[in-house]
């Protein structure tokens, strides 16, 4: 759990309490794909459409206290992580998003990145 939690805290913007929630909410992470981490953390927008009507996709279900620790760690990682910092803005500014749906994308990025990088610790840990 240390080396997960260590592989976690290596990303910028994601602090120690945000590690020690996915590791207490999401002990799925490091063994799943990066569709189905985001849908259990509540990160994948659904549609509500219906024949010809098109409505805004909404982001719902998942484990609210994973988007909460998740909403922080983003917010910290838009003004420390230079990566994220430059994701956020872009999406901001070029492509003209709303913050929050810009601040919902930095947080499913954040996501694949604790993901990725759980799996790849695993994988330093057998060899």
């Amino acid at each position: 759990m240390r080396a997960k939690a260590e592989a976690i805290q290596s990303i910028s913007g994601l602090g120690d309490v945000c590690a020690l929630t996915l590791l207490a909410y999401l002990p799925e992470i490091g063994t799943v794909s990066i569709k189905e981490i985001a849908t259990l953390a509540g990160g994948t927008p659904y549609n509500r459409d219906s024949g010809n009507f098109r409505d805004y996709r909404h982001v719902i279900g998942g484990r609210s206290k994973l988007r909460s620790a998740l909403y922080m760690g983003a917010m910290s990682a838009i003004r420390f992580n230079p990566i994220m910092k430059e994701f956020y803005n872009r999406l901001v500014e070029e492509n003209h998003r709303p913050k929050k749906v810009a601040l919902v994308a930095v947080m499913r990025k954040l996501l694949i990145a604790a993901n990725y990088s759980v799996k790849k610790s695993d994988f330093m840990l057998a060899n």
